[in-house]
């Protein structure tokens, strides 16, 4: 039986209360989610130095591309089966676990046979620096190595999510975030391992974050558990699972791919600057996680009142959202105005002009700018909750252009300043494009009458 004093109903009662209720345990995972890269890279600059952070720094966009996509297909197939949760129709529950299960195998196979082939001639097309390429590669290609335990949690956690449940995963995320905190000082401090080591920590961490959940699931959550029957589960679940899964799936890969492209014209200007980039992104991650916790609740409302055809709730959802995101977007611009050069120190333990500088100044500009974002990422998997595959697909494209756009021909002029203005320039053009897709979609018209 699932336990019901820890699982949310999405389908009745104050809207806005819900989605908060279940977006608290998602903003605490999202905190020490940060926590096992951000602790990598207090470690890794405060000891190891700033051609370290670089190297972490020109590393993750690629990591990012290779693990985005099998990251992305888990959130797909977790909306399938939220939406299966909001028929409530408990076998096609089932089915869309062991089709999920399977599907999700099977990707990060391929996704970890590409990416140990392709890190390091991918870096080198980017022009990272010589001095600190081979210690990227050892950190990116030790993660990718152990794609299918990122996944695994992945999916696990977006399983118990489709059906209100958010808690657990919060908790067993905390768990395996103080064993990173031990594991990335004693390997990287006491055995030496440098950067890679850091890699190491984090998917023994992640490892029992797995284990964890499938425990859990397995005591507490069984109408998830899937029997040999339900691994029946016929061409049109698998069509539709595997299409959601390949569209949220190419959208993640195609903005990470947008932010490799990215990093190869930042790669241009040097390794301290580099440096101040990786922090700032660092800080920007943890600072975006109150707007990027209310997406994830929509993730979940969302398809599983479409199940239950309460077209209104979710219009009206995704209008208290929106105010959520402008209020939140005040108090961070306010905090990072004061804060920023205080958190850039604190966090890559560099005392470099222009690390501080950059980082500080990248920060303030951006920040009133995650109510746009917000509001994008609501929108967004809003729409992918409604079973609109394509839209998101085409603003992920727009992103992507964009950015090719920017590398290619405004940073070689405007240097740091356009890296800093890039990303809120094309998060207004998109956020524009996704409104006025979700406003014109035909159920959510007939809603507002």
């Amino acid at each position: 039986m699932m336990n019901r004093k820890i699982t949310v109903d999405f389908l009745k009662g104050n809207i806005i209360r819900s989605l908060l209720i279940f977006a608290i345990p998602l903003f605490i995972s999202n905190l020490f989610q940060q926590l096992y890269n951000t602790v990598d890279v207090m470690i890794v600059g405060n000891i190891l130095g700033d051609t370290a952070l670089a190297a972490i720094g020109a590393g993750t966009p690629i990591y990012d591309l290779m693990i985005g996509f099998a990251l992305g297909m888990g959130t797909g197939l977790s909306i399938v089966t939220a939406r299966s949760f909001g028929t409530g129709d408990m076998e096609l529950l089932k089915k869309s676990t062991a089709c999920a299960l399977c599907i999700g195998a099977a990707i990060s196979i391929v996704i970890t046979v590409i990416a140990q082939l392709g890190v390091y001639p991918l870096m080198a097309l980017l022009n990272t620096p010589e001095n600190i390429i081979d210690e990227a590669n050892s950190y990116i290609s030790t993660l990718t190595m152990f794609t299918f335990v990122l996944l695994a949690y992945n999916l696990c956690s977006g399983l118990l999510r489709a059906v209100g449940n958010s808690v657990m995963p919060m908790i067993f995320l905390m768990i395996s975030s103080a064993l990173n905190i031990i594991l990335d000082y004693f390997f990287i401090a006491k055995v030496g391992m440098g950067i890679r080591g850091a890699a190491v920590a984090t998917v023994i961490s992640q490892g029992l974050s797995v284990i964890l959940c499938i425990i859990y699931i397995g005591k507490k959550c069984k109408i998830l558990i899937p029997q040999k029957k339900h691994f029946r589960f016929g061409k049109r679940l698998f069509g539709d699972m595997l299409t959601q899964g390949f569209s949220m799936g190419f959208m993640h890969c195609i903005v990470s791919a947008g932010s490799v492209v990215l990093q190869s014209g930042i790669n241009g200007l040097g390794y301290l600057t580099i440096a101040g980039h990786t922090t700032a992104r660092k800080i920007f991650q943890f600072c975006i996680m109150p707007f990027s916790s209310m997406s994830l609740s929509m993730s979940t409302f969302v398809p599983q009142n479409r199940g239950a055809g309460q077209w209104k709730r979710i219009r009206d959802a995704l209008h208290y959202t929106m105010i959520y995101n402008v209020v939140m977007a005040a108090f961070v611009t306010v905090f990072l105005y004061f804060a920023a050069p205080i958190l850039t120190h604190w966090i890559s333990g560099s005392s470099e002009p222009v690390v501080l500088q950059n980082s500080s100044l990248y920060l303030r500009v951006v920040a009133p700018f995650y109510a746009v974002l917000g509001v994008l990422n609501v929108t967004r998997n809003t729409l992918q909750g409604m079973g609109m595959k394509m839209i998101p697909l085409i603003s992920s494209c727009i992103e992507l252009v964009a950015k090719i756009l920017f590398a290619f021909l405004l940073i070689p002029i405007f240097k740091y300043n356009a890296v800093i203005w890039c990303e809120p320039v094309i998060w207004c053009i998109m956020t524009v494009q996704l409104l006025f897709s979700f406003y014109r979609y035909p159920d959510i018209r007939a809603a507002k009458k």
